[in-house]
């Protein structure tokens, strides 16, 4: 007679916690920072056509490291809770916390029912009319959220890089300064005493939420305008 194979739950959780954080650790690491008039995001992506990091409504934006087919997929439902909240109610009902709790239920209920987690880690922000209002919510692969402060570091190497930025962050930075240390972030080495890579602009994918824009606050930086805003002297 066979026994039946049996998996403790405490096993279970474990097996699918490691199996979606090695997922997430393979991806290139996103950054996103608070800068003096709004939130910024950064990430190496030679791809034009496929953005991690994208708008969601009027002052809300996402980004996600981990498979592009699960986060685009979360992306989209996004948008579409966005605009059916915006339709049914006013566009000012849809903020990025009722956002992320959405993503969280979704990602909870996917990481306790189904055989594989989502291998995929979100950032959802919301600027606000003064640094005091915006909101940066992370949200993991099992659900859970955390009300962040000043910056996001998501993906691969995502602890040294952290590290990179917790050290020359501060509060007020003006954007050409704020995406200089994204990029010297996303460049570091696991050797704290590597010289960092060298990123080109053109392997970037950039985006700000502006909040001295009226309406629509994202918008995304390339080709001249990024370069000049990287430059040492871009302030």
């Amino acid at each position: 007679m066979n026994m039946p194979f049996y998996v403790s739950p405490e096993q279970l959780m474990k097996d699918r916690a490691d199996f979606a954080r090695k997922g997430i650790a393979r991806g290139r690491s996103v950054v996103v920072l608070a800068y003096d008039d709004g939130i910024a995001f950064a990430t190496q992506n030679p791809s034009r056509a496929l953005h991690k990091i994208s708008e969601i409504y009027d002052r809300i934006a996402f980004a996600a490291v981990g498979k592009y087919n699960e986060f685009e997929n979360l992306r989209v439902a996004g948008v579409r809770y966005a605009d059916l909240r915006g339709y049914s109610y006013d566009r000012s009902d849809v903020n990025a916390r009722g956002l992320a709790n959405a993503y969280a239920q979704t990602l909870g209920t996917v990481f306790t029912t189904e055989s594989k987690p989502l291998e995929v880690e979100l950032v959802v922000a919301e600027v606000g009319p003064t640094p005091a209002r915006d909101q940066v919510y992370r949200i993991s692969y099992d659900g859970s959220v955390a009300d962040e402060q000043g910056f996001v570091v998501m993906g691969g190497q995502s602890e040294r890089r952290g590290q990179v930025v917790a050290e020359a962050w501060e509060p007020g930075m003006s954007l050409p300064a704020a995406l200089r240390l994204a990029v010297r972030a996303l460049g570091a080495s696991e050797d704290p005493e590597a010289e960092p890579e060298d990123i080109d602009a053109s392997q970037l994918e950039v985006a700000v939420l502006d909040r001295t824009r009226p309406r629509r606050a994202f918008r995304r930086l390339t080709g001249g305008v990024l370069e000049s805003v990287l430059e040492p002297d871009g302030e």
